[in-house]
């Protein structure tokens, strides 16, 4: 079935205007006819004198709801109360005439402000705080509903909505399924078929690697034999959601517009849309070169990913499979330490595989190798000391160091950042560090709820007022992987 985003002259004309004020609100729209109608209606009226774009898309179109609008914070509750109030305030019951949303068979968190649905990485933090509040119910849901999208669509898309088909996330379905299995302990067992086929999406085109061509979807293989991934999407066109700002883009930039769109929905993949991390020279938008790069985090979730199928497998009773995904977990780790380590400078980059070098930006994608317990010790103490100094900041830590403008990047800090970085530590015994990260992110969370009464999607944690800014949409209220990050934080 045709969708808003596939209308043609009608959707462009509507983006390109920014007559609706967010690129992200023509495609979540329900229309209230036959788009092959509105179509052919459009095209009769488009070109008559007085035809007026703006009235034709209210006449035909259903604006989505905002089901948040009529809530208000009381403040007399503390922050974790709010919490535990909000998560039915955020939660969504399965619908149906959809329009561009995909229908889920479970309730779900959405974040929060203009998101209206799940998206896949924020899930696991959302998670995080509904084990907090009990909520075991909804993490099954979730659990539930991501299951349910590997099985139907083949992967976990970005989110539940038709234009964000042919990319997916961070892959953090495995740590969702650990965490249930805190409280099911069958989990592994019973959503092992849905992890072997996470993988299998990760891994696609790996038997097609060789030295001349040695990038294929989201893996890589590297000149000594390893196999590494990077992000990717299966569609080179600007985004639907973002469609104004990636021609923009594109016209400005001196790379061909199918291959920047191509870079553009990668970092979207990434989470980290947008920061000067994915920029070949580290600072401006338009060369951007996301899919170049063997990313730090992607490669540590998924060594993860091989662990927890290797443990799935064993319970299992199959050993054989348990020793071939416990093999291509050492494989990986092994790589990871090699190609994105420097020696020189203490610290975990990003890879550039066409350049075959490391990347020289410093970013807090260095804390996943401590998080999943990849780093030595050595290793951690180097980073855990280059943390203190040029990341660690008034309100906890800043994404990176570059001023770019970009929301990934300084002045910024994000919730799920702030709980890798200090989970991290905590494991290797740097406990200073982790408790001090705590204390700066959940004074500013405070801070800045004390002042508007909300939970908001990032945080500037140079400033001590902490309302963030920067990036293609104004900041957002809600906001889920803030509010799981705030409990779970104040629960150790």
């Amino acid at each position: 079935m045709k969708q808003i985003h596939e209308l043609g002259q009608l959707f462009e004309e509507v983006q390109l205007q920014n007559i609706l004020g967010d690129g992200k609100t023509f495609p979540d729209c329900i229309p209230n006819q036959s788009l092959e109608n509105i179509n052919k209606e459009y095209q009769a009226k488009k070109d008559l004198a007085g035809f007026n774009l703006v009235e034709f898309v209210a006449e035909n179109f259903t604006l989505p709801k905002d089901q948040a609008t009529h809530y208000k914070s009381d403040l007399s509750k503390s922050a974790a109360q709010h919490i535990h109030a909000l998560w039915d305030v955020l939660t969504r019951k399965p619908e149906s005439n959809t329009g561009s949303l995909i229908s889920l068979p479970h309730p779900y968190v959405v974040p929060g402000g203009r998101f209206r649905e799940i998206y896949y990485w924020d899930s696991y933090f959302t998670m995080l705080g509904l084990q907090v509040s009990g909520r075991i119910d909804l993490i099954q849901h979730m659990v539930g509903n991501f299951t349910h999208l590997i099985d139907t669509v083949g992967y976990i898309p970005n989110g539940n909505r038709t234009y964000y088909l042919g990319r997916s996330q961070p892959p953090f379905f495995s740590l969702m399924v650990t965490l249930l299995s805190e409280s099911k302990k069958d989990a592994l067992i019973k959503y092992l078929p849905q992890l072997e086929k996470e993988y299998q999406f990760w891994m696609h085109g790996v038997d097609l690697l060789t030295e001349n061509s040695p990038a294929q979807h989201r893996v890589v293989r590297l000149p000594d034999g390893s196999i590494l991934n990077r992000y990717w999407d299966e569609n080179n066109t600007p985004r639907p959601e973002s469609y104004k700002e990636d021609v923009e883009l594109a016209y400005q930039s001196n790379q061909k517009p199918e291959e920047i769109y191509r870079h553009l929905r990668a970092a979207a993949e990434s989470g980290w849309d947008f920061s000067s991390r994915w920029f070949r020279d580290g600072k401006s938008f338009g060369t951007i070169h996301t899919t170049e790069i063997i990313p730090i985090d992607l490669n540590c979730l998924l060594y993860h990913l091989e662990q927890v199928l290797a443990e799935a497998y064993q319970q299992a009773g199959n050993n054989s499979r348990a020793n071939d995904y416990l093999q291509a977990s050492v494989k990986r780790k092994k790589a990871i330490r090699t190609y994105c380590w420097n020696d020189e400078t203490n610290f975990f980059f990003d890879y550039d595989f066409v350049a075959k070098q490391k990347k020289d930006s410093f970013t807090l994608a260095a804390t996943f190798p401590l998080f999943f317990e990849i780093a030595s010790p050595d290793q951690a103490i180097a980073v855990e000391k280059i943390i203190r100094e040029k990341f660690l900041k008034t309100g906890g830590l800043t994404t990176t160091i570059v001023h770019s403008g970009q929301q990934w990047d300084a002045p910024n800090g994000w919730a799920p950042l702030q709980w890798i970085a200090y989970a991290g530590f905590l494991k290797y015994g740097l406990d200073d560090v982790a408790n001090e990260i705590k204390k700066r992110w959940t004074t500013s969370n405070l801070k800045v709820y004390a002042n508007t009464g909300k939970m908001t999607e990032k945080y500037d944690v140079w400033n001590k007022d902490g309302e963030a800014s920067g990036g293609e949409y104004p900041n957002q209220d809600g906001f889920g992987w803030t509010n799981g990050v705030f409990l779970v934080m104040n629960s150790k």
